[in-house]
């Protein structure tokens, strides 16, 4: 991506880098049962308070997948693998990624006076959440604004934006944890795309760099996948909740399935998942397996010092999209951003 602007049965732990994985494990044939949803489980739409401004939720059903990319898949990373199962529990998923519309409710209310990386350990409302402190230069890069995915913000900017909502709406909106994001992309498939192996149709689902004609696009406008999911290939690459680790997956079960793993990020700036690929981006970095971490060289052009924590200079494919758990897991609860000024 180069951008326009060039083990045993029963409850166990595992630690991934200093981070904590719970999980739960049981014989592959009898892989535990997420709660099943209740009758009111389905899509809906959600305004933002104050506003006419409006985003839609899928309904995700949960279940247990295999996570990762066989060995033989066209375009595959190391770190794909091993493939392991995996069960999640349901949760409703961004229809379509976040957009300008969305993230500029949050950010262009910034408080006066207010301190860009202070805040009460848990805000009370929407008000007290830190927001972003004004670009140097225009945030879009030029892409489009309306309708349009919101790009070039950093992973401490997603999270505010999602700790803002949910206090918006009193619902809990989070980032998607890198498994949660592969099982809503596969949609019940096992291929290298939700359509199949063979990228050629790829172009009816995904803008990228074969057909974005160098710019990302107005959201929704290609095919959805089987779950309703659209441009979950292509457009804008997204955040995922977790701290990247090149060989996360070694440390997983190859057999018994593992319950709502994360691996949760610490204060470091960098490092995080992204997935999807993105309009500058060819086909094989678009397949449901394949993964990426954010790095430093992203924000390389900023002058300032201490560099921002909200935007990116070098990072115009970047975006991400929302989930919203049927129930929260209970190392996710409080979960927020541990990035500050000072962190690396």
């Amino acid at each position: 991506m180069n951008g326009r602007i060039k083990q045993a049965f029963g409850v166990g732990v595992l630690v991934l880098s200093g981070a904590v994985v719970w999980f739960t494990a049981a014989p592959a044939a009898d892989a535990p049962k997420p709660t099943a949803p209740a009758a009111d489980f389905k899509a809906y739409k959600e305004t933002i308070p104050g506003s006419a401004v409006t985003f839609e939720m899928a309904a995700i059903e949960g279940g247990t997948f295999t996570m990762g990319s066989p060995a033989a898949e066209l375009g595959r990373n190391a770190d794909e693998g091993p493939q392991h199962p995996v069960t999640l529990k349901s949760f409703w998923m961004g229809a379509k990624e976040v957009t300008w519309d969305e993230f500029d409710q949050f950010w262009h209310n910034r408080a006066i006076g207010q301190k860009e990386d202070v805040e009460p350990e848990t805000p009370k409302n929407a008000d007290t959440v830190t927001h972003p402190t004004a670009p140097y230069s225009d945030e879009t890069w030029a892409h489009g604004r309306t309708g349009h995915p919101v790009l070039g913000i950093t992973y401490h900017a997603v999270m505010q934006y999602c700790k803002w909502l949910s206090l918006k709406t009193g619902k809990t909106y989070r980032l998607p944890t890198e498994a949660e994001w592969e099982y809503a992309a596969r949609a019940g498939t096992k291929s290298a795309y939700f359509f199949g192996d063979d990228a050629k149709n790829l172009g009816d689902y995904a803008w990228d760099t074969d057909n974005s004609n160098g710019d990302s696009q107005a959201v929704g406008t290609k095919k959805p996948n089987p779950w309703g999911l659209y441009d979950v290939y292509g457009n804008v690459a997204e955040y995922c909740l977790d701290q990247y680790q090149n060989n996360a997956y070694a440390k997983m079960s190859p057999t018994l399935p593992t319950l709502q793993p994360v691996n949760i990020p610490d204060d470091h700036r960098f490092g995080h998942v992204v997935r999807g690929g993105s309009w500058d981006d060819d086909a094989v970095k678009c397949r449901s397996a394949a993964r990426l971490a954010s790095e430093k060289t992203w924000i390389k052009l900023d002058p300032q010092r201490p560099q921002s924590i909200w935007w990116l200079t070098s990072a115009d494919f970047v975006g991400f999209r929302i989930v919203r758990p049927v129930e929260e897991q209970a190392n996710l609860k409080g979960f927020h951003s541990k990035i500050t000024l000072g962190s690396k």
